[in-house]
């Protein structure tokens, strides 16, 4: 697959299910329960992309956020709420080693691209969230 496939919320849901793991050496320095910037001095070469939740030429999916009380869209207790960003532009990927999912997502500020990096932790996912 790649991150040009389509992925609806089921199937990053059963994906977050199925292979939700212990990271192996290969992705320990991507597993991290908040959503941190790709680190530069690790090689995304032991991902491989699953599939995008929104794709160009979509409608664009909706900047509201999921927050509840207290907690930052970045932090690692932030729910991963589908329907909202910047879940709504998330890809899936899975580490090739052990198939470990994480969601992936570029931040685009006025001066700068960051990638960021979550682990898809089925436990964040909550429920009653719409397909973006």
């Amino acid at each position: 697959m790649s991150t040009d496939t389509r992925l609806s919320v089921a199937d990053a849901q059963r994906i977050a299910r199925q292979q939700w793991r212990e990271a192996c050496e290969a992705c320990v320095a991507l597993a991290n329960p908040g959503w941190d910037s790709f680190p530069a001095t690790v090689s995304d070469a032991d991902l491989e992309p699953l599939g995008a939740l929104w794709l160009p030429g979509d409608d664009e999916p909706t900047l509201e956020e999921c927050r509840p009380s207290g907690v930052d869209q970045w932090s690692p207790e932030a729910p991963v709420a589908w329907g909202f960003h910047p879940y709504n532009r998330c890809q899936v990927w899975a580490c090739r080693h052990c198939a470990k999912p994480f969601l992936r997502y570029t931040e685009y500020g006025g001066y700068y691209v960051d990638q960021r990096i979550r682990e898809l932790d089925p436990e964040r996912i909550v429920s009653g969230d719409q397909d973006p």
